[in-house]
């Protein structure tokens, strides 16, 4: 599998031995812009229930491998599963995006038996996709789970209540982020025993936390994770990313143990190039780019390519593609990395 040796390539400063021509997969490459995800999820009817299909979710997962040949697939899911196993009412607004019931920490439970779901659709995906392609499983990291579970959904102010319930009972939300890893590692290893081959942890909302609490909520809840997994698959790659975490993206490489780490759109690429001597890294194409498609996206896949090419990384974007993108920008964004 291209991917996994991208991930344990272990002479990070020399160029990939598959000519280096780097495995590439897409955030949200199971989604509205493929006209075979939208059939299947107006047959789903809802959301969660095309989440918790196994059939559904495996063929959803399934489709732009089928379509691309994408390197990797990525399990077909959502990070706030985690909350709803743990007994938070869950449910998506149209147009809203995400909404969460009131959080009474007290009465949260772990029910990994209401994730079977999710581990059956792994089975069916590792069954059908071919031995060279990777399965990724994933979660979100505790913090940005915490930060839907505390506010009751998104925020356009960067979870402002939530940093501040952090400060003024840190004792309640420390106990709050200690079931959130607990229950992490639960899921992550059961996704492990399914089938998958790598690993992801979301921290989309690590970008706005201030240096203190960023080691606080996200790189120490984080490191317990990646331990606790490698203590039952200590081979198994595990990749971060810690979305918006800027200049400290380096402090959460080395601290946390993360075997590689994904990239969003705003770290410049000489800013890549010096954590790619630390470790293997991901994205950062920006999806407007994709978007746009035309010379702009020649000239950004040339770009990362040029820069990145000489150390181990995959091809990804730095955030999840726009369910407006062609179908043929992706095409081309295929051709451009593999020409």
């Amino acid at each position: 599998m291209k991917l996994i040796e991208a991930l344990t390539n272990q002479h990070i400063n020399q160029p990939l031995k598959t000519d280096k021509v780097p495995p590439i997969w897409l955030m949200r490459q199971a989604g509205r812009y493929l006209p075979e995800y939208l059939k299947t999820r107006a047959k789903a009817g809802d959301f969660l229930t095309l989440c918790y299909t196994p059939e559904m979710a495996a063929e959803v997962t399934l489709q732009p491998i089928r379509r691309f040949d994408f390197d990797a697939a990525i399990t077909f899911s959502d990070i706030l599963v985690i909350p709803h196993a743990l007994g938070q009412k869950l449910w998506f607004e149209k147009g809203e995006g995400p909404k969460l019931g009131t959080l009474d920490i007290d009465t949260l439970n772990f029910n990994l038996e209401h994730l079977q779901p999710v581990f059956e659709a792994q089975k069916l995906i590792r069954k059908e996709l071919s031995n060279d392609k990777a399965l990724i499983g994933f979660a979100g990291s505790p913090w940005t789970v915490a930060c839907y579970m505390v506010n009751g959904g998104g925020d356009s102010k960067g979870f402002d209540s939530v940093r501040l319930k952090a400060f003024e009972d840190e004792i309640g939300f420390q106990k709050l982020i200690d079931i959130l890893v607990n229950s992490t590692v639960e899921y992550l290893i059961e996704q492990v025993k399914a089938g998958v081959n790598a690993l992801q942890l979301f921290d989309s909302w690590s970008g706005v936390l201030s240096e203190q609490q960023f080691d606080q909520w996200v790189i120490k809840p984080t490191k317990d994770i990646v331990q606790r997994v490698r203590a039952v698959y200590p081979n198994m790659p595990i990749i971060g990313f810690p979305r918006g975490a800027g200049v400290k993206i380096k402090s959460y490489i080395e601290k946390t143990g993360v075997t590689a780490v994904s990239l969003d759109t705003s770290v410049p690429l000489s800013q890549a190039q010096d954590l790619q001597k630390i470790c293997p890294v991901q994205g950062n194409l920006d999806p407007m780019v994709l978007k746009a498609g035309g010379e702009t996206l020649r000239t950004a896949v040339t770009n990362i390519k040029t820069a990145l090419g000489q150390g181990s990384y995959i091809f990804n974007l730095g955030h999840g593609i726009d369910k407006d993108t062609k179908i043929e920008h992706v095409e081309e964004l295929i051709r451009l990395v593999r020409e």
